[in-house]
């Protein structure tokens, strides 16, 4: 789900049709994020704004629905003392004429009526019949008005679907969100904060408690914010300094149940979890003055052999034992990972395989080598910064995805899959030039602030 103006959330709808697919639009929410009129507007005052809902496969989403509301609730009574409970009058016809269920009704008070010319009843002669012996009928207190069927709380759901329509009332205004804000931040509050109840109904649609909502635009910690209090994991990305100044304050008061505002009291929230916060490495590479790439200045070798360890996919892990000098990481437990900044002769490099062993397997990352590679079976060497150059894009302005139609890949065939059930060993794998598999256990890099101060 995205928020947007009216502009651009024509942009967003054409971006998000090219990226999901236009047959994967779910719906365009209209928020009312104001309550009043905006007195200088030269044209309309805008009073929305848009929430663009799209899936990754429509054909498999599901959406949670809405509890009803006391307001709903409270329009079900018991006039008639019925013992099914309270009820509320519905329709008995329907807007079209179907010759069978244009009949006449007798009322309690002997008057008879039919259904509007255009318009029959919405059941048979038999089923109305039926209908009015069970008490199901409504009359009116006198027993002369029109008929309605009586629907009875206890037999229709408890939830409701959510309408494309959210009002003020129902999921906060601007205004909300600035007092929210103020209260936490004082004056320095974020220019363009949302109200913790709209992101409440979001989250409340599209995740259930242990889902996990991504943010990328964090801005003031609203998502972070709900999202804990309502019992989600959540990842936030904020490049600009309210990464700090703004969410993590922000976090930290809700952790410690010092944050009383938006979303609290109606959920009973009292405090607890924690979070960690990441910041972004600097680049590893730079170009020196020829307009070489070349390791950036600011990685020590043990900041490079971290990053080279992300890259390829190893846990960095080094070895403590002096005679394990070459073991600075691992993806499996006889395959290992060596990173260095010099330039390996063949003398060093037969040195290295025969330390490694016949059952082992090392990937060498290192400035340049002497020798052929394939004297060395357990080994495969790669240069730095050519391996990180294949690694990642480097040198732009802008991320910016290009949207294309990418070719499907194709199911393997049983002869393959059967390949690929027998796992060879990591060195094995790295020699024919199959991918390795990303290690997703490994820690931060560099450094990492973790708070958590329930220790929860």
């Amino acid at each position: 789900m995205g928020k947007k103006g009216h502009r651009a959330s024509l942009t967003l709808k054409v971006l998000c049709d090219e990226i999901f697919g236009r047959a994967n639009f779910v719906a365009n929410v209209i928020w009312q994020k104001k309550y009043g009129a905006k007195s200088d507007s030269k044209y309309l005052s805008e009073s929305h704004d848009h929430i663009i809902v799209f899936a990754k496969s429509k054909d498999k989403f599901t959406i949670n629905r809405l509890a009803k509301t006391e307001k709903q609730t409270s329009r079900y009574t018991n006039r008639d003392q019925d013992p099914r409970g309270a009820w509320k009058a519905g329709d008995v016809l329907r807007n079209e004429a179907r010759d069978y269920a244009i009949f006449p009704v007798t009322l309690p008070s002997g008057r008879q009526v039919m259904p509007p010319p255009g318009t029959s009843w919405r059941y048979t002669k038999e089923k109305f019949a039926e209908l009015i012996k069970d008490n199901r009928i409504w009359f009116g207190v006198d027993g002369n008005a029109r008929p309605a069927i009586k629907r009875f709380i206890s037999e229709v759901t408890e939830t409701i679907p959510a309408t494309t329509i959210w009002t003020y009332d129902e999921v906060g205004h601007n205004d909300e969100s600035k007092k929210e804000s103020r209260a936490i931040f004082g004056d320095n509050i974020f220019a363009t904060p949302k109200p913790e109840r709209l992101l409440e109904r979001v989250f409340a649609l599209a995740t259930d408690p242990g889902d996990l909502v991504l943010d990328s635009f964090g801005g003031s910690g609203t998502s972070g914010a709900v999202a804990h209090k309502m019992g989600r994991r959540w990842i936030m990305i904020e490049l600009g300094n309210h990464a700090v100044t703004h969410c993590v304050l922000r976090l930290k008061k809700v952790i410690d149940g010092e944050d009383s505002g938006g979303i609290t009291e109606n959920i009973s929230w009292q405090g607890g979890g924690g979070f960690r916060f990441y910041r972004l490495a600097p680049s590893l590479l730079e170009k020196d003055r020829f307009g070489n790439w070349v390791i950036a200045k600011q990685y020590n070798p043990a900041m490079l052999t971290e990053a080279m360890c992300k890259l390829m996919g190893f846990t960095y892990a080094p070895s403590l034992e002096p005679d394990a000098y070459w073991q600075h990481g691992h993806s499996t437990e006889t395959d290992f990972i060596y990173v260095t900044t010099q330039s390996l002769t063949h003398d060093a490099l037969r040195k290295l395989s025969e330390e490694v062993g016949p059952k082992r397997t090392l990937l060498v990352c290192c400035k340049a080598f002497s020798g052929r590679e394939a004297s060395f079976l357990n080994l495969t060497i790669k240069k730095i910064p050519h391996a990180v150059l294949t690694k990642c894009e480097w040198g732009r302005d802008d991320y910016r995805l290009r949207v294309a139609n990418l070719p499907v890949a194709e199911e393997p065939s049983a002869e393959n899959a059967a390949d690929e059930a027998e796992e060879p060993s990591a060195g094995a794998a790295r020699k024919r030039g199959r991918p390795r598999k990303a290690d997703t256990t490994e820690g931060p890099l560099f450094a990492e602030l973790a708070l958590n101060p329930k220790g929860a």
